[in-house]
């Protein structure tokens, strides 16, 4: 007879795990987390400590501008180029090298730094190189962490990625100015120069999951949903593979759903470092602290959203456009705001919805497509939010300057909103078409096959006797066998 505690045991062993942390039990996700929160703080410091360079050579806060848009170019222009080489390299190798390089780049500016040998030409030339890196290192490091884990684990691995990524930015630039004032600049290229080395010098220790895919050759055979000249062998030419890519990414409709929903929210939201600042310095006459602490409370809902999302397990295109709708909608609650109190109350909860929509978003840009077309379509979303990174902040200053700041906020998140809700109701009409259709060749009845009309064969005529003269004279002799020759 079992024991009473067996059952309860077997419940406790077979209930999906939701912790958010959940991907922390693997040892290869715990080094890689602890190596890239390092990583991203040596990398934020070096970002600020950039800008920071760039006005004190120039004095110009357009050539601020350049150089960021300097470093974007590369992954607008050759992000599919990079996502095909994530694809064709072995991606513990590619990760580990593109680290490595951009180590390298970044020490080397730290010595130019040091010697008083740094010019503007100098320093967008290696802000280039730098976002040439970048359109491979992105997409491999990012699948690299996601191949640490089991499928199931992926949204956990995104979200602690989230929280890696908040929490150095936010050491980051705390300590860019206390680095600066005591070292100097160079030290802040320093330091994200040996945090890359090791995150470098940590992948060849980690241990991909069984489960996890491998940018592997493509069986004979591709999936059933991906047409034949859509995947495409590591082997291929480079040509033909990046637009194999850009096919299949367009070519997969959940794909391209995810796609418009986040550009949409991103041109017309999200900059909230642009309209809240206007908000809060203009309608609501407040000052730098005060925007301080909008962003503050921006930043912990965001965290919060982050570790949130680490709960989900198979996160659908749906569940993203319904928070990004959601998201939308305190954002025009935010931009009509009527006092600075309410306008905290809301941001936070702002940033935790919009924080879930964007790991839930990641998580099926990284889990849908087949492991061999993985790094493709991370070159083509790369690209991709390159463009509408680029021309967000230039649309938005147009509405702020239109509408004022409630405007702008009001309208892109009732843009939102309208977006997700025609996208909606196209795909349940779609799938109402699909039903009817189905009921109606259900009710319909299926036509009996023709019965084949049976065709009379016509019976021999008999054979005339063959005459004596007829009869060969061998054959003749009937007390003989006759032989037939083969």
């Amino acid at each position: 007879m079992p024991l009473p505690a067996l059952p309860s045991l077997h419940r406790a062993r077979t209930t999906p795990d939701r912790s958010p942390w959940r991907a922390l039990r693997h040892r290869s996700m715990r080094w890689w987390s602890g190596a890239n929160l390092v990583s991203n703080a040596g990398a934020w410091m070096q970002l600020t400590v950039q800008n920071l360079l760039v006005l004190q050579i120039t004095g110009s806060p357009a050539a601020t501008g350049l150089s960021l848009a300097v470093q974007a170019a590369p992954g607008l222009l050759l992000g599919v180029v990079g996502g095909a080489v994530v694809d064709r390299w072995p991606r513990k190798l590619t990760a580990a090298v593109s680290q490595a390089v951009l180590a390298a780049v970044a020490l080397g500016t730290a010595a130019l730094v040091a010697l008083d040998l740094l010019s503007l030409p100098t320093l967008l030339a290696l802000s280039a190189l730098t976002g040439l890196v970048a359109t491979v290192d992105g997409p491999a490091t990012a699948l690299l962490g996601n191949d640490l884990v089991p499928v199931d684990d992926v949204p956990s691995a995104i979200g602690i990625g989230s929280v890696v990524h908040s929490a150095g930015r936010l050491v980051g630039v705390a300590l860019a100015g206390g680095a600066v004032a005591l070292a100097g600049p160079a030290v802040a290229y320093v330091a994200n120069g040996v945090s890359l080395l090791g995150v470098a010098a940590v992948v060849p220790f980690l241990r991909l999951h069984p489960d996890a895919a491998r940018p592997a050759p493509l069986p004979a055979s591709p999936p059933a949903d991906v047409a034949d000249d859509e995947v495409l062998p590591v082997a291929a030419p480079t040509a033909r593979r990046d637009a194999g890519g850009v096919r299949f990414f367009l070519g997969r409709p959940r794909l391209v759903a995810l796609l418009v929903v986040t550009a949409v929210s991103s041109l017309l939201g999200r900059n909230y470092t642009l309209t809240l600042a206007v908000l809060v310095t203009g309608a609501l006459a407040g000052g730098a602290q005060e925007f301080g602490t909008v962003s503050t409370v921006l930043a912990v809902g965001g965290i919060a959203g982050a570790v949130l999302a680490g709960r989900l397990r198979r996160p659908t295109v749906r569940l993203v456009a319904l928070l990004a709708a959601a998201g939308a909608a305190l954002q025009v609650v935010a931009g009509l705001a009527p006092t600075l109190t309410v306008l905290l109350v809301v941001v936070g909860p702002m940033a935790l919805v919009e924080a879930v929509s964007d790991t839930a978003g990641t998580t099926v840009l990284q889990t849908d497509p087949p492991p061999a077309m993985r790094g493709r379509v991370l070159g083509v979303w790369r690209s991709a939010s390159t463009a509408w990174g680029l021309a967000g902040p230039p649309l938005l200053g147009l509405l702020l300057e239109l509408w004022g700041p409630r405007g702008a906020l009001a309208v892109g998140g009732l843009v939102v909103v309208g977006v997700v809700g025609a996208g909606l109701a196209l795909r349940r009409g779609r799938l109402l078409d699909r039903r009817r259709v189905a009921r109606r060749a259900a009710l319909e009845p299926t036509p009996a096959p023709p019965t084949p009309t049976p065709t009379p064969t016509p019976a021999p005529a008999p054979a005339p006797a063959p005459s004596e003269a007829d009869v060969p004279p061998a054959a003749a002799r009937t007390d003989e066998p006759v032989l037939v020759a083969a």
